[in-house]
């Protein structure tokens, strides 16, 4: 049988990760591949004593249809949150709740992209993002990501010449680097936005999980008018509850709202109860310290043990936050032909190539840390150290892509 598919599925990518991750599942393999949040950290028992009350005495309200825009306390709460962490004010106007972050960034791409039309993103680049704007049929200009931000020539020579719909990165601890963007890097980029008036997607679903080093503005502070942020409770509380939220301008908030009514009508309304009671009952604020904490014993677990077993000429940032640490082979070495040997050895990583459009990343891998104990990470570190010391006496090139 012969389909006609639409000329847009021709063009989007399937998950790279979610395909990798199904010759992970065997419990022998340590796996550094997923981007999974620690699930030792669910406030399980918080949660289902929260979904117990809402059932009881709101289980109509919970369970009925409701507005697109979002749970009104619960938008409130996330105004709060801007104002009390980035020094933002924000209305609970300017808030739509979405199905996680993920569907923020589908919505984005409905309303701004049109199929050839251009749109920045950062190199290497959130896959995600990558796949969720390729259904819109874009063309991909990437600005390199340095230690200290996205390289501010490059972002100046393709808002000039592309013309963008937007520039979409992600400035704390991005995802797949671990890199958080210096302050003076973000005023440099703000300036360059302004001066373009080109819309930044603020991408801020790691902002909360920050371990090491100073609070960086918000490019929302700095630029409001000219920012569309996100954010997600699926780092803080619990990814499979699938919310998230886009904050907006007024004027692009509407435009979210009405395609998001021809999506979904609107967001697990029972979910967003649970969540808005939970925050109103529990310290928010010490349960994110407990996540951080862990997070930042197990980023310097794996860092210490990077330094023990890694041969020299393998790179590798060192997050603030987050949790993805991001490694950089000798050049002419496959990320690749790695996976496919690590794997040999039941240890799992993620090739960096999906995290760019346009064919680099042959040598980088994301490794992530918040899924594994300290005893995982140490003896997994050594297997693939192991497994880097015996690829790297061979010849550079002889199994590159």
């Amino acid at each position: 049988m012969q389909y006609t598919f639409a000329s847009r599925m021709e063009n989007t990518p399937r998950s790279f990760i979610r395909e990798i991750l199904k010759v992970t599942q065997k419990p022998e393999i340590i796996s550094f591949a997923g981007g999974l949040p620690n699930p030792e950290l669910f406030p399980v028992q918080e949660l289902a004593a929260t979904a117990e009350k809402v059932i009881a005495e709101e289980g109509t309200a919970a369970l009925q249809y409701a507005t697109t825009e979002g749970h009104p306390p619960l938008r409130q709460w996330i105004a709060d949150r801007y104002k009390k962490r980035l020094g933002i004010d924000i209305s609970p106007d300017e808030i739509l709740i979405t199905n996680g972050s993920q569907q923020c960034l589908d919505l984005i791409g409905k309303i701004f992209i049109n199929k050839g039309s251009y749109v920045a993103i950062e190199r290497p680049g959130y896959l995600g993002a990558i796949q969720a704007f390729s259904m819109y049929e874009p063309k991909f200009a990437t600005i390199s990501l340095t230690y200290e931000g996205p390289d501010i020539n490059e972002l100046e020579m393709v808002l000039s010449r592309d013309k963008p719909c937007f520039f979409y990165g992600v400035p704390n601890s991005q995802n797949p680097s671990g890199i958080t963007w210096s302050r003076e890097n973000r005023k440099e980029v703000s300036e360059i936005l302004k001066k373009y008036s080109t819309i930044f997607v603020e991408d801020d679903a790691y902002g909360e999980l920050k371990f090491r080093g100073e609070q960086m503005p918000s490019i929302k502070k700095i630029i409001p008018e000219l920012t569309v942020m996100t954010g997600s409770f699926s780092k803080i509380i619990a990814p499979g509850m699938r919310m998230g939220w886009i904050c907006a301008p007024k004027q692009i908030l509407e435009q979210a709202v009405t395609v998001k009514q021809g999506t979904d009508l609107h967001s697990n309304i029972l979910s967003q109860r649970i969540i808005s009671r939970f925050l109103a009952n529990y310290q928010i604020d010490a349960h994110i310290s407990r996540i951080s904490e862990a997070y930042s014993n197990q980023c310097d677990c794996m860092l210490s043990a990077i330094k023990a077993e890694f041969p020299e000429g393998v790179t590798c940032t060192r997050p603030n936050g987050g949790m993805f640490i991001w490694a950089t082979l000798p050049e002419g070495y496959s990320s690749m032909e790695l996976f496919e040997r690590a794997i040999k050895k039941d240890v799992a990583i993620l090739p960096g190539i999906p995290f760019y459009t346009d064919g680099g990343g042959l040598d980088t891998v994301r490794l992530n840390f918040s899924n594994s104990t300290p005893e995982r990470i140490e003896e997994g570190i050594y297997r693939l150290g192991q497994v880097l010391k015996e690829y790297l006496k061979e010849t550079p090139n002889q199994h590159a892509a």
